[in-house]
């Protein structure tokens, strides 16, 4: 099993909304004692691995940007299709979490990039709502790219947490 979270690689980027998906990631390995995360040059992607229960499981980031995701997650999945991609989506609320299987990227451009590389939508998807109590914003390649609040940090925490449960 590989759990691939997406995000935009460096530390200006830290705690930005679209790297939501990498925030699921560190917190997933913290909490099943994963060991630290290494570059994998032949996949440019910080991978660990781990067991999470009683199953081998390689987390992923990769490290190309956001929305040029495909061709790391094309050379990860090379061996084996049990995948799934966690990202953020500002059509879902701040603190809401939603499955997906073979759907649309909605207009995600970093999922979209990997649908185009796969050349398939068949995958399953952890998609982490983002979207502010006063909704959708006007500019959210902008909004995407800004830190969180301490409060909604919080939120994604719990939401985070949520997801680790399952």
């Amino acid at each position: 099993m590989i759990i691939i979270g997406l995000g935009n690689p460096g530390n200006q980027y830290n705690r930005t909304r679209h790297n939501a998906g990498f925030a699921a990631i560190d917190a997933i390995a913290k909490a099943n004692g994963f060991g630290e995360f290494k570059l994998s040059k032949k996949h440019n992607t910080l991978i660990s691995e781990g067991i999470i229960n009683d199953n081998k499981v390689l987390l992923a980031k990769p490290q190309n940007f956001m929305n040029n995701s495909g061709s790391p997650v094309k050379s990860l999945i090379k061996q084996t299709k049990n995948f799934t991609v966690i990202h953020d989506d500002i059509d879902i609320p701040l603190g809401k979490i939603k499955t997906a299987e073979d759907s649309s990227s909605a207009g995600h451009k970093g999922v979209q990039d990997i649908i185009q590389v796969l050349g398939t939508k068949d995958f399953n998807r952890i998609r982490i709502g983002i979207q502010p109590k006063q909704g959708k914003p006007d500019n959210t390649e902008e909004f995407v790219l800004q830190k969180f609040t301490p409060e909604e940090q919080k939120l994604l925490n719990k939401t985070i947490k949520e997801i680790i449960s399952k």
